[in-house]
């Protein structure tokens, strides 16, 4: 048998990979677990999946295209799915990390494994959501007959991106909510806000052009308005992603890489708040 020998002496500041990878079966049937959790016993099933994301794209698309009347390259509804696939994958993760250390309290009190897991493994769900409305997005190019631009090529980058951004957001969530529950009800209120304040279902240009320089800046420190901006031009190419988009490419690092260290400093601190 196997002998583990926890020593805090040796405590590092950042997650020990191999461990994580040590600990890959428990990985797994954590994600495997979520899935049946959400889906079994339910009337419709993965229907729901996919009535989540239409309902919210026919609310935008009647409030932005009708009312408001915004104006894009492709058409309307096809140009709200590409941002909401990005969108709908980053809130999920964000919703679900958030209470995730504290609905394993039993876990975490009684044994040893690396907290990390637990945020991680609401990421491996939230894939099926994300595939859902990229099927949605097919289908609309298909049906519009938009052809892809050049640029498609860039699109698994900004897919990318979004998976770090949405970890990083979750992460930190996961681990502020344990020592301040607050957060467990802040955290529906900025996925709210954060749908109308992310271009979903506006050009991210429009809120540059409109604000003042340093006001624009601030609007890229929200990670998916740089992150759908480029990858919607991947898909439909037209304006490439102007020197503001960096501002939240950093942010999605910066995100990252803070979340894991502050994890990792409160780490093992979790199982007296939980």
């Amino acid at each position: 048998m196997e002998k583990l020998i926890i020593d805090a002496s040796k405590r590092s500041i950042i997650p020990n990979i191999k461990e994580l990878i040590r600990y890959k079966d428990l990985f797994w049937t954590l994600s495997w677990r979520d899935f049946k959790v959400r889906y079994a016993q339910t009337t419709i099933g993965l229907l729901w999946a996919v009535l989540q994301p239409i309902v919210t794209i026919a609310i935008l698309a009647v409030v932005f295209g009708r009312f408001v009347g915004v104006k894009t390259e492709v058409p309307y509804l096809l140009y709200t799915v590409s941002g909401m696939s990005i969108w709908t994958y980053f809130s999920f993760v964000l919703s679900n990390s958030g209470n995730s250390i504290i609905a394993a309290q039993g876990m975490v009190k009684k044994i040893y494994f690396p907290r990390l897991i637990i945020p991680l493994s609401k990421a491996v769900v939230g894939l099926i959501d994300l595939a859902i409305v990229f099927v949605i997005l097919i289908a609309l190019m298909i049906y519009y007959k938009v052809t892809p631009s050049s640029n498609i090529w860039t699109a698994p980058f900004f897919v990318l991106l979004a998976m770090i951004a949405s970890l990083g957001a979750g992460i930190w969530l996961s681990a502020l909510t344990v020592r301040f529950r607050d957060f467990q009800h802040i955290i529906p209120f900025i996925v709210q806000i954060g749908l109308y304040i992310t271009p979903i279902a506006y050009p991210a240009e429009f809120a540059a052009k409109s604000l003042p320089s340093w006001a624009a800046q601030l609007y890229y420190l929200n990670p998916m308005a740089g992150i759908i901006q480029g990858f919607r031009w991947s898909l439909f190419g037209g304006t490439a992603p102007d020197s503001y988009f960096w501002t939240s490419v950093i942010m999605v690092f910066v995100i990252f890489i803070s979340s894991l260290f502050y994890f990792r400093k409160v780490e093992d601190e979790m199982a007296d708040y939980v």
